[in-house]
């Protein structure tokens, strides 16, 4: 293994205390449209892939609600960002000491970051963002990465949150589609986060049974196990 990838393991383990084993098998969000529709939080040792197919779902505001969350329930959280788009400028430096964002232009390189820092198992919750990355780029990466990435995440306490414009990772154990198309008027309003509609479209994960929410809609496939 060369050098700098040990003193960079040496340094997240210095700069992001590892995260102790925890009973729950969730990583409650907070968001209560959110973890209900996802039977209690995030599923912990397994990936949950997030498809948002209109260019305004509302997954940026997701993205900044799941950072604020971790501030204040004082957890550590990890954002591979695949296009290097995420906007901090909203977040104090106070919430933003609680983030490792890794910067990347490539989604390759932010498939090797999630590899590198799910073998560590830092963090409660990792959120790879690949939305803005080309399709052309994304079929590049092979179904078979995301199986290897699978397996090293289930035996870490981490919540993998992996945020695509289409479905593209075979391996997810949860399904989830943002059913949203936002404009300047919903942006503006106070309670904006919660007009989020989220639907189940597939889970190998018993304990996800679609509630009735009014904030969220849910809907299975016909093949799927919700």
């Amino acid at each position: 293994m060369s050098g700098k990838i040990i003193d960079l393991r040496n340094l997240l383990a210095n700069r992001f205390p590892r995260a102790p084993k925890s009973v729950g098998t969730r990583l409650i969000t907070g968001l209560a449209f959110f973890d209900q529709s996802v039977g209690g939080g995030l599923p912990k040792g397994a990936i949950t892939e997030l498809i948002t197919p209109p260019r305004s779902a509302g997954s940026a505001s997701l993205v900044h609600a799941f950072i604020h969350r971790a501030y204040r329930d004082k957890y550590f959280v990890a954002l591979i960002d695949g296009r290097d788009s995420f906007d901090p400028c909203a977040l104090g430096n106070s919430i933003l000491r609680q983030l490792l964002w890794v910067r990347c232009t490539k989604a390759l390189e932010a498939v090797k970051a999630a590899d590198l820092l799910l073998r560590d198992g830092n963090f409660p919750l990792l959120i790879v963002d690949l939305i803005f990355n080309s399709p052309g780029e994304l079929r590049k990466i092979p179904q078979t990465t995301w199986y290897r990435l699978q397996r090293l995440v289930e035996s870490v306490p981490t919540a993998c949150l992996v945020l695509t414009r289409y479905e593209m990772v075979s391996s997810a154990q949860l399904k989830l589609v943002l059913e949203n198309s936002w404009n300047l008027e919903t942006l503006e309003k106070h309670d904006a986060i919660s007009q989020l509609r989220i639907a189940a479209k597939r889970a190998h994960l018993k304990s996800v049974v679609p509630s009735s929410v009014a904030a969220a809609t849910y809907a299975t496939t016909s093949n799927g196990q919700c």
